[in-house]
């Protein structure tokens, strides 16, 4: 018996309900635009989304494991209800959510095909293990900088801290490019990126002025880095819900802003130009 057959002796009322089922179960299916990128983080593309399938959405479980990181990181930061010292109280929870989590899931994204994604959270999720990692006495990481070899001793340096700072200002530079490439995404991510960039950079202005040993201006760019890595947290945090709600087929949807038709694709483009060329 046809496919065809089949589908004249269903229900309207039942073709629908199934059709609506699939769409949300599966991105194999021509789901628009907007809902692929508020799902995945990535621009729609032919190759993505050929094993969903298979596999279930990594994002929102990459989204929840930075945020349990993030959120209480910048409390701390910012010493809400007494909280401090660089959150050396939950370093399992960086490095096993903020760190471990995004990995994993950054391997379904790249799995799924969804390179942008994949790239974020590899970035993100090293870096909560390379945070966690840092403040444990066993990596050692002042060694070098003490000439007794006292690792705590060597965290209290110029240079330790000037090398920091660098490593921030490099992570700004690589999160303003992911920032670029979020405008082909949705308006949550694009305004997390963007207030990222400049924590980051506050935070490498905090350690180059420990290097100078202006230690007023350092804690005054402490607290004002905290304040925007807890902004950040709010987009993510909207689009986690958003997702999550997706992933149960929840009644009500939460817009993220689609920005894929304020800019379009190079293949969207080509795409275009050969319509207009036919006319």
């Amino acid at each position: 018996m046809s496919d065809d057959s089949i589908n004249e002796k269903q229900d309207p009322s039942t073709t629908e309900m199934l059709r609506r089922i699939q769409t949300g179960e599966s991105v194999l299916l021509p789901i628009p635009r907007d809902a692929f990128e508020k799902l995945y983080l990535s621009p729609k593309t032919p190759t993505a989304g050929n094993l969903a399938r298979t596999f279930g959405n990594p994002t929102p479980i990459c989204l929840m494991g930075f945020l349990l990181a993030a959120t209480p990181a910048s409390m701390a930061v910012m010493g809400w209800r007494g909280s401090g010292g660089n959150g050396g109280a939950i370093l399992p929870v960086y490095i096993f959510f903020g760190g471990m989590v995004q990995v994993i899931g950054a391997v379904g994204e790249w799995i799924l095909g969804n390179t942008f994604s994949s790239a974020l959270f590899f970035t993100y999720g090293t870096f909560w293990i390379v945070q966690g990692t840092t403040l444990i006495p066993d990596f050692g990481t002042g060694t070098q900088y003490s000439p007794t070899g006292n690792d705590l001793e060597g965290m209290k340096t110029a240079e330790y801290s000037a090398t920091i700072g660098l490593y921030y200002v490099i992570l700004s530079v690589v999160t303003f490019v992911y920032l670029i490439c979020s405008i082909r995404t949705n308006a949550a991510l694009f305004l997390a990126l963007f207030l990222l960039v400049i924590a980051f950079a506050l935070y490498a202005g905090m350690y180059f002025q420990i290097a100078l040993g202006n230690a007023a201006q350092a804690a005054t760019l402490q607290k004002c880095a905290g304040a925007f890595n807890f902004a950040l947290c709010l987009p993510i945090w909207h689009i986690f819900v958003a997702q999550i709600l997706e992933a149960v087929d929840f009644p009500i949807s939460l817009p993220v802003g689609d920005l894929s038709t304020f800019v379009l694709g190079k293949s969207q483009k080509a795409k275009k130009r050969e319509i207009e060329g036919g006319r």
